[in-house]
């Protein structure tokens, strides 16, 4: 009878951590999907970051943590920002590779607005992963548009300095798109 008490205790406990992860995950999902979205600029790839994300979460941590949301938060900052050094290392491999193969340059086409903008995406993205990380995920939790009391809990940090260290954020983001390579 105490081995089913036991059990049926097991269970509820189960439940509750069960139900609670879900109320966690109905609540941040969108913050945690749009801090990817807004360093990869690709809906399907923030998605797949957020779940990492998630998943990482479940195995470490109990959903009732009271820094749960900061975690998600930074977490994926840090792992879209993995994602643009992964895809860069990548991106160089297979140029690399391309230019094996054709061992020709082909000539560069007529550059438009849209080519502009995505050339100025990828400086951007470049740029972020060159910075510091802090810097990076400062950057990157502001422009999703998280509040700086937001930014401030998700870094640790009082909301009053999140002004501050924005600033010298962009001052290092944009000194590398001015001082860095433009690959």
């Amino acid at each position: 009878m105490a081995e089913i008490a036991l059990r049926l205790d097991s269970t509820l406990a189960n439940e509750r951590e069960s139900c609670a992860f879900e109320a966690l995950f109905h609540r941040e999902y969108s913050k945690v999907v749009a801090i990817a979205r807004r360093v990869l600029f690709d809906v399907h790839a923030a998605e797949d970051v957020a779940q990492d994300v998630f998943v990482s979460f479940h195995r470490l941590h109990r959903p009732q943590a009271a820094y749960a949301a900061r975690w998600l938060h930074v977490a994926a900052a840090h792992a879209a920002l993995n994602e643009l050094r992964t895809r860069k290392r990548r991106r160089q491999r297979e140029m690399a590779d391309a230019v094996v193969a054709a061992r020709a340059v082909t000539p560069p086409s007529d550059p438009s607005a849209a080519i502009a903008e995505r050339e100025m995406r990828d400086r951007v993205r470049v740029a972020l992963t060159r910075i510091g990380t802090r810097h990076a995920t400062a950057l990157t939790l502001r422009h999703a548009g998280l509040s700086y009391a937001e930014v401030g809990a998700a870094l640790g940090m009082n909301a009053n300095q999140v002004g501050t260290l924005l600033r010298r954020a962009e001052l290092a983001l944009k000194k590398e798109l001015e001082d860095g390579p433009s690959r």
